[in-house]
């Protein structure tokens, strides 16, 4: 073989690799589920804004129809949100275009028959979608969870019935060939593992009672190269096997309920708010079995700790902010704190670490971005109109953040 055809296989080869990296770099930019891909709001992408207003890095703005406070996921090249409309009869899945901002999907997955008031800090569409490949899953708590196709079409659909005083709040997770969701109400709580595909019940494990309200949204992690999937509920959260739904480990906070925040898991140990009224955080090493109450809690913290927002992870430090813009620094490891500092604004939406930076957004729009460390140092203040309950997603090298009647693209101009 001569050496020109040599040169030209070589040539072959290295652009046939560029091409895999490209395609690896862009499928590393979605953002599929709530808190994007690792569940825990950490995205791995550069050249983001650090500022922005409504006419500064504003790629577009659209209206999203009805009302809901599901947080944007994006893969394929959409975004994805849930909505409900006809003063709440109709639940809905919508997507839209991300070069564009036009929406190109709308599409009815459950009618509402009526049901429990919902918290004015809730809405019946709060669960964010889950995507996976060509399938979309949206979850209405009560009301109802479906696949649908990524052109709209309705898969299957399944209901698991339970009471619910505020409606629905966690959204449910992919792991492995199963659509994990959970229901936490006064007369039952539990967590149900779906086929992706039918939809049929793979298992069902009731969690231990007293049964009561919660909010959270599961995280799936590994441990010792065993897969755990933690749902924080009421009074206890609890680990499970994702293949069989039986529970690994549990940790007790009696009188802790409406458990809102996802939790988060770095440093060896797993971070849980333990809910309403006099919320606590505890840190849990997830490598016991059975009651690790008195025997896995490594710290507790008891002042300053969020009702809603989730906690983010950022190299040895953990970082809060509770509803009222309290932020607070702690060391993960042994939770000594290391700063505290007001943000503007109440807070609902969880944090974002995106390029080297940490994003708090308030509910009135405004997004304070800081140097994550161990001296607080603010680098910008950007707002945005309206209200904002919904976390950002970040992907296509901007941010997409959902207000109370639009949803923004957010990306640095050259």
């Amino acid at each position: 073989m001569s050496r020109r055809c040599l040169a030209l296989i070589s040539i072959s080869i290295s652009s046939i690799s560029a091409l895999a990296l490209v395609a690896t770099a862009q499928e590393a930019q979605d953002w599929p589920q709530f808190r994007g891909p690792t569940g825990q709001g950490v995205s791995e992408l550069r050249g983001l804004p650090l500022e922005w207003s409504e006419s500064k890095n504003l790629v577009w703005k659209v209206p999203v129809p009805g009302h809901g406070w599901s947080s944007p996921v994006v893969a394929g090249g959409r975004v994805w949100l849930t909505t409900f409309v006809d003063k709440g009869a109709s639940m809905r899945a919508v997507a839209f275009d991300v070069e564009t901002g036009k929406e190109l999907v709308n599409t009815e997955v459950v009618r509402f028959k009526g049901g429990d008031p919902i918290n004015s800090k809730n809405s019946r569409a709060t669960p964010s979608p889950v995507l996976d490949g060509d399938r979309v899953f949206v979850h209405f708590g009560a009301e109802g969870t479906a696949a649908l196709t990524t052109a709209g079409q309705i898969v299957w659909k399944a209901q698991f019935p339970y009471s619910s005083q505020h409606g629905s709040g966690g959204s449910p997770i992919v792991i492995g060939d199963v659509l994990v969701v959970s229901g936490d109400g006064p007369d039952a709580a539990f967590l149900t593992a779906l086929d992706k595909a039918t939809g049929k019940v793979r298992w069902r494990t009731w969690k231990r009672q007293p049964w009561d309200q919660a909010y959270s949204t599961p995280l799936a992690i590994n441990v010792a190269e065993r897969d755990q999937i933690v749902s924080v509920g009421a009074h206890h959260a609890a680990a499970y096997d994702p293949q069989t739904g039986k529970e690994i480990w549990r940790v007790s906070y009696p009188g802790g309920f409406s458990n809102v925040p996802r939790p988060v898991y770095g440093a060896g140990l797993v971070f849980i708010t333990t809910g309403f009224q006099q919320p606590s955080l505890i840190a849990v090493r997830p490598d016991g079995r059975g009651d690790v109450t008195k025997t896995h809690v490594a710290w507790t913290l008891a002042r300053g700790v969020p009702l809603t927002p989730s906690p983010i992870i950022v190299g040895d430090e953990l970082y809060l902010v509770n509803d009222s813009g309290i932020a607070i620094c702690l060391d993960a490891k042994t939770g000594t704190p290391i700063w505290a500092q007001r943000l503007p604004g109440a807070h609902s939406a969880s944090p974002v670490f995106a390029d080297g930076r940490i994003y708090f957004l308030s509910e009135d729009g405004v997004t304070t971005v800081i140097a994550p460390g161990t001296e607080f140092r603010a680098l910008a203040t950007n707002r945005l109109d309206g209200m904002t309950y919904a976390s950002m997603a970040v992907s296509a090298g901007s941010f997409f953040i959902r207000s109370d009647t639009f949803l923004y693209r957010i990306g640095a101009r050259p």
